[in-house]
């Protein structure tokens, strides 16, 4: 693999935790490995990997974007991730109050009810 891959790989780690990138790898088929590959490369092995801003910054900015252009499905998982990069609960409901604003109440509303469910199941009281 490529050191990019490998960067890639030890920030996706990082970030979202052995666990899920263990389960990640363990149902990657040939079918989507080309897939696997290139978001492991580009997204962590250069977006995440670059230290331009912290993984906080990243983390509200990610949520921000997924609630703003409905891609709830993967708003708990970078809420979890958050363990991790150090947004703070308080830091996710200000990215999603942006949201609010300048992308929709209901896209907002909805993300919200994923982070406080995704923070229940954490264990974080909120």
């Amino acid at each position: 693999m490529s050191e990019r891959f490998e960067k890639g790989m030890a920030t996706r780690r990082a970030v979202l935790g052995d666990a899920h990138v263990d389960r990640a790898e363990a149902d990657k088929s040939e079918f989507d490995a080309p897939f696997q590959t290139m978001i492991t490369e580009g997204a962590w092995g250069t977006l995440w990997s670059d230290d331009s801003i912290s993984k906080r910054e990243r983390s509200m900015l990610t949520l921000s974007l997924l609630a703003a252009t409905g891609n709830f499905d993967e708003i708990p998982m970078h809420v979890r991730a958050t363990a991790n990069t150090g947004a703070s609960p308080q830091d996710v409901v200000q990215a999603f109050m942006h949201v609010a604003v300048y992308a929709g109440v209901p896209k907002a509303n909805h993300a919200i009810k994923l982070a406080k469910q995704t923070y229940a199941e954490m264990g974080i009281s909120i």
